[in-house]
């Protein structure tokens, strides 16, 4: 199927075509239709998959078919969990609709930037907010933006934004826009959380699943190598001179761990820095700027870069630590082999990993080999596991233990 045959403006279609997307990706065919016919949508999409674009190209056809006389009104709300990722789906609206006759007005609405600037933009007219959730909120108790003529309203990475405490945020902000509205979800699981959150926001959503992670990992060559932690830092130096990667994203549990970490690369040659939470934005969108040019050849990540950073000269990915949650593994390995390349995942792990990755594989249906490297040979043994206690009825964790858990895993990110 072509483009055209989603019944797309040909100004869109020049610019699909002028970004080397020949035809329209499985989850693209299905979704793009449903949205010109009104209905809610519910879609499972992993990275990779091109769903961006099932939700870009049709809001802007309509925006631009329906667009009244005088200053833009909000037609359409994405919510996305990074400031990485909004500004890189406010990127798609621009690339988009580059040659359309009438220009989009897309504001970004992300932490660690002025929210009087923003609401400055917002108030010259605009057709399209593109939001972290909290900065949303911050920006709507100013009581300065107008919803009441939205049509879209889109939850992108709706997993992800449930890991960071999403429930209560969502309930204020659906409190604030209007009941009559077309709602698309995108999710990389259909968990039993997501369709609760689902049932909250859609009406008689028809769910769509396209299998694929085949896509997303079918170039990428994957390894398990053993390795001991204190060892991995110096092999993964090693592995980088031999292997003569350019552009390397390696994940790690901590920010402190990036920062070290990064620092002692620079100490050995390497144009390396770190990337995570407590960076300000404009230090982000500055180190990001650099890996994309290649000025930077390693970055140093928490989870942060997981999703939303669309580079596509990534030559390899270190889980140096492993994801905690196994979903997260596909996404991580998704850095790399995009646009059609191929590229190489790397994971270490020594005995305290073992039974994780192998939960890792089941659930994204792989089998790998474990490697040792000559001179970083696993040492030691397995630790000998201890029987937990049995739990005590009635102990279950309260909701304000379970808030505190998710404000200590953001803030690690």
């Amino acid at each position: 199927m072509s483009f055209s045959k989603l019944q797309l403006l040909p100004t869109l279609i020049k610019a699909i075509e002028e970004n080397a997307y020949k035809n329209p990706m499985p989850i693209q065919e299905k979704v793009i239709p449903l949205v010109f016919e009104k209905k809610d949508i519910m879609a499972q999409a992993q990275t990779g998959s091109g769903k961006t674009a099932c939700f870009v190209l049709p809001i802007i056809q309509s925006i631009l078919e329906n667009k009244p006389k005088g200053k833009a009104k909000i037609k359409a709300l994405i919510l996305t969990p990074t400031r990485e990722l909004t500004l890189q789906v406010s990127k798609s609206f621009e690339i988009f609709s580059k040659y359309c006759n009438k220009k989009l007005k897309v504001v970004s609405l992300i932490g660690g930037e002025q929210i009087g600037d923003q609401l400055h933009e917002i108030q010259q007219g605009c057709d399209v907010i593109v939001a972290t959730s909290g900065r949303l909120l911050d920006v709507l108790s100013k009581k300065q933006m107008n919803l009441s003529h939205l049509d879209f309203f889109v939850l992108d990475e709706a997993d992800k934004m449930l890991n960071r405490g999403f429930e209560d945020e969502l309930d204020n902000i659906l409190e604030q826009i209007p009941n009559q509205r077309q709602n698309l979800m995108f999710s990389a699981t259909f968990s039993q959380r997501v369709q609760e959150l689902a049932s909250k926001v859609t009406t008689n959503a028809i769910e769509i699943k396209v299998e694929s992670e085949e896509i997303v990992v079918e170039n990428i060559k994957q390894r398990v190598i053993e390795v001991n932690k204190e060892n991995r830092s110096t092999l993964l130096r090693t592995l980088i001179k031999e292997q003569s990667f350019k552009s390397v994203i390696v994940f790690m549990s901590t920010k402190r761990a990036c920062e070290n970490v990064a620092a002692k690369f620079r100490k050995y040659g390497f144009e390396a820095e770190s990337f995570h939470g407590d960076l300000e934005q404009e230090e982000r969108n500055l180190t990001l700027k650099e890996f994309k040019d290649g000025d930077i050849e390693i970055l140093f990540s928490t989870d942060i870069a997981a999703r939303g950073l669309d580079i596509n000269d990534i030559s390899c990915v270190v889980n140096f630590d492993l994801p905690r949650s196994p979903s997260d593994y596909i996404h991580r390995i998704g850095r790399t082999a995009r646009a059609g390349k191929s590229g190489v995942a790397i994971s270490f792990i020594d005995y305290e990993d073992f039974d994780h990755f192998k939960l890792i594989e089941k659930r994204s249906a792989i089998k790998l080999e474990r490697e040792q490297i000559s001179g970083f040979e696993l040492t030691g043994s397995a630790p000998i596991k201890q029987k937990g206690k049995a739990p005590i009825k009635g102990k279950r964790k309260s909701k304000k233990d379970k808030l505190r858990e998710q404000q200590n895993k953001q803030n690690e990110l």
